[in-house]
């Protein structure tokens, strides 16, 4: 991830993201390993402070992400999710 450019890279390759796409890649990576709630991205990344309601969106960036990120969007290595809770980010694919 450049943050000076606003862009992220695969294999040296520069990813087409969207804006939203590129904050939450760049908010999940920068917190390696620690699990957010649907809300707490919501809060974060979309700046919906105290927000209550459908957090739908995040899945569908998460998916939209997913698609661009991981070599097989089915079977996530990077953008995990934790379920019943959330997602995180593992820069090396780990296994939660």
């Amino acid at each position: 991830i450049d943050a000076e450019l606003l862009m992220a890279y695969k294999d040296n390759t520069p990813l087409d993201l969207t804006q939203r796409e590129y904050e939450l890649l760049k908010f999940l990576a920068s917190n390696p390993g620690k699990v957010f709630s649907r809300e707490a991205l919501m809060e974060n990344v979309w700046n919906y402070e105290g927000y209550v309601g459908d957090v739908r969106a995040v899945d569908v960036a998460v998916r939209r992400l997913r698609e661009k990120v991981e070599d097989d969007p089915s079977d996530p290595r990077v953008i995990q999710t934790v379920w019943g809770i959330g997602y995180r980010f593992e820069p090396e694919g780990r296994e939660g």
